[in-house]
C-alpha cells in the first residue's frame, strides 16, 4: 500500500496524514490541537498556531484546560469557531476522565471522594459549590454543581440539594467545593453551611456523610477532621 509522503503535504495537513498513517497516539500535543484547528491563516499555519496556545498555556495541558473561550480568542489567529472547538475537546476529555472515574468510586472513604472530584473540579478558576448524591450501596448516582462564585447559603440552597436529593433517589450526600487559591482551610460560612445542610437532611432521614474541600495542594474533610 502507497502513503504519500508527509513531506509531500501542505504544513496544516501534515498531522493529519500523520494520524492516518500511524495512529493518534504517535501525535504531539501540537499535532493534535493543529487538527482541531483545521487550518493557519496567511501567517501562521495551523502547526504554528498549536504551538502558540501551548506555549500560552506552559505546555501544560492541565493549564490549557483552565481557559476561557475569550482568553483564546486573545491569541492572534484564534476565532471564536476555533476556541470554541477546542474547547468542546476539552470538555469531552474532562467528561470522559469524569466518567471513568465515576465508575470506580464506591465511597468508603474521604480519599474516594477528593480523588473523583479533584477530576471534575480542577479546572474550574473560581469557588463552586457541588453535591454528590450516593445511593444505598455508596455509590455515586449524581453530582452536580449547584452555586457558582461563592459559598452562602442563598446561593447553596439546602431546598435545592435536598428536592435533588429525592429525584435522585439518594439516601445520603457529600458537600463539596473548590479553592483555587490552594487554600485547604474552611471558613466560618463552610461551617455554618455545613451545619445547615446537615440538620436539614437530618429531618428527612438523608445523611450527611462529609463535606470536602478540594485545591491543587490537597483536600479536607471535614469528617476527618471532626467537624460533622
Amino acid at each position: 500500500m502507497h502513503f504519500t509522503s508527509i513531506k509531500n503535504w501542505s504544513v496544516d495537513d501534515r498531522p493529519r496524514e500523520k494520524m492516518k498513517q500511524l495512529g493518534a497516539s504517535s501525535l504531539s500535543n501540537v499535532d493534535l490541537i493543529a487538527i482541531l484547528l483545521r487550518s493557519g491563516n496567511r501567517s501562521k499555519s495551523a502547526v504554528d498556531l498549536a504551538r502558540e496556545i501551548l506555549n500560552e498555556s506552559n505546555n501544560n495541558l492541565d493549564e490549557l484546560g483552565k481557559f476561557s473561550i475569550r482568553e483564546l480568542e486573545k491569541i492572534k489567529g484564534i476565532g471564536p469557531t476555533k476556541a470554541i472547538t477546542i474547547m468542546a475537546a476539552l470538555e469531552l476529555g474532562r467528561r470522559r476522565h469524569a466518567g471513568e472515574a465515576r465508575k470506580k468510586t464506591s465511597v468508603t472513604c474521604s480519599k474516594d471522594v477528593a480523588e473523583y472530584l479533584r477530576v471534575v473540579l480542577k479546572d474550574y478558576t473560581q469557588e463552586v459549590f457541588g453535591v454528590l448524591y450516593l445511593n444505598r450501596a455508596n455509590k455515586i448516582n449524581h453530582f452536580e454543581i449547584v452555586s457558582k462564585g461563592g459559598i452562602t447559603g442563598t446561593v447553596a440552597d439546602p431546598r435545592i440539594i435536598l428536592k435533588r436529593a429525592l429525584e435522585e433517589d439518594a439516601t445520603s450526600i457529600v458537600l463539596s467545593h473548590n479553592h483555587p487559591s490552594g487554600n485547604l482551610n474552611p471558613s466560618k460560612a463552610d461551617h455554618d453551611l455545613t451545619h445547615k445542610i446537615r440538620e436539614a437532611a437530618a429531618l428527612m432521614d438523608i445523611k450527611l456523610l462529609d463535606h470536602i474541600i478540594v485545591s491543587d495542594e490537597g483536600y479536607y474533610s471535614f469528617m476527618d477532621e471532626g467537624d460533622l
